[in-house]
């Protein structure tokens, strides 16, 4: 087991991180920009190190700062949590070059998957029924009519190296197709670096349903059930739960067993997640993408399936075999988890940050759970009333 982790990360999966790994018995480094440095995670770890600006580009993100962190304090390992560089196959192989463990999938695997068009392939090779789309990329608007013409509206445009919502467009009707495409094509530019999109047929009603996989390097890849995200603003997650109210026994053993089989075809190593649309009118599911990484909305898998999915990762990592066995899990109750974000709706859902001078949270207990980074900017008194 490692002595020491670095967790290139902040928030609430940062302190979500430095907990599993002290109840594990490692240490653990935060790191943080200058905006961050008194921020919980950095509070809570054994060892914090800044690496740089407020700007995320020029610190959680700035892969020589965080590698040179992880040297310095003598880190064994990197969990990424999710987003930032969790995802990023030159971060997994500049970690595994410095001989430093990624917390995570091999970097030949994060880009066979991160890539939707080649994840698609893949899954089409390994069995896995996918929604009927474009063959490749799509790189122009003339090109998308004609795709489109063939698969029939409504239509998809998704950025090939997208997620996270950005690069998406529906498109009802061909006449709006050529304005869809070039504004999508350029917000997957912007945020990917790569403009390229795919096609996809619209499948509706539906439901948007993943499976956690969990994978170890000895050949054992296991799933912990489903997760229902369904509920969403602008093509991102407000609210998930476990199991799906819409799946039962036999559904979710067919669609566990289509997540398993595309995770072994590609070798798939730690925690990741398949999700599917589930067409509600004919109940088939289909494979949409593959997340190379821990999600927002790991912790309603883990109180129905009784699987801590942070220590799982870090033991996969360490080069241990899964704790648990597929006949193990047994899934248990209902959770649903709510995403509370600081927005204004009068501006569009605009993030809407400030000084957070009192704050009240439930303790927690039995059935309830919050994942947190945030506390008071001042001191305030306790007031009992007896």
């Amino acid at each position: 087991m490692f002595r020491k982790i670095l967790i290139a990360n902040r928030g609430e999966i940062a302190v979500r991180i430095i907990r599993a790994a002290r109840e594990l018995g490692i240490a653990t480094v935060a790191v943080y920009s200058t905006a961050d440095k008194e921020a919980l995670h950095t509070l809570l770890a054994d060892e914090a190190v800044c690496i740089g600006p407020g700007k995320a580009t020029e610190s959680y993100l700035n892969i020589n700062a965080v590698l040179s962190a992880a040297v310095l304090t003598e880190a064994e390992a990197i969990h990424p949590g999710f987003g930032f560089l969790s995802e990023n196959s030159k971060f997994a192989t500049m970690c595994e070059e410095v001989g430093i463990k990624f917390i995570g999938p091999s970097a030949h695997v994060m880009d066979m998957m991160g890539d939707k068009i080649n994840a698609r392939a893949q899954m089409i090779k390994a069995g896995v029924p996918v929604i009927p789309g474009s063959d490749g990329e799509v790189h122009n608007s003339e090109e998308a009519l004609i795709v489109a013409e063939k698969i029939g509206y409504p239509v998809m445009l998704k950025a090939s190296a997208g997620g996270g919502g950005k690069g998406i467009r529906k498109v009802e009707k061909p006449e709006d197709l050529v304005a869809a495409f070039e504004t999508a094509s350029s917000e997957a530019k912007a945020n990917y670096g790569n403009g390229a999109m795919y096609i996809e047929r619209v499948i509706y009603p539906a439901r948007h349903i993943e499976v956690q996989i969990l994978g170890d390097e000895h050949g054992n890849v296991i799933h912990l059930g489903e997760r229902d995200c369904s509920l969403q603003r602008n093509n991102q997650k407000v609210l998930e739960e476990s199991p799906s109210i819409a799946i039962g026994k036999t559904l979710r053993n067919e669609i566990g067993a289509a997540a398993v089989r595309a995770a072994e075809s590609v070798g798939y190593e730690n925690a990741g997640t398949i999700e599917f649309l589930l067409d509600e009118a004919s109940g088939k599911f289909y494979f949409m993408e593959m997340n190379t990484r821990v999600q927002v909305e790991h912790p309603v898998t883990e109180f129905v399936s009784g699987v801590d999915i942070v220590k799982e990762q870090i033991r996969i990592a360490a080069g241990q075999p899964l704790s648990v066995k597929q006949e193990d899990i047994v899934l248990r109750g209902h959770a649903i988890e709510c995403r509370i974000n600081a927005e204004n709706p009068a501006f569009n859902f605009a993030p809407s940050p400030g000084k957070i001078t009192n704050l009240y949270l439930p303790s927690g207990g039995v059935g309830l759970r919050v994942d947190s980074a945030v506390y008071p900017a001042t001191p305030f008194r306790l007031i009992m009333i007896v």
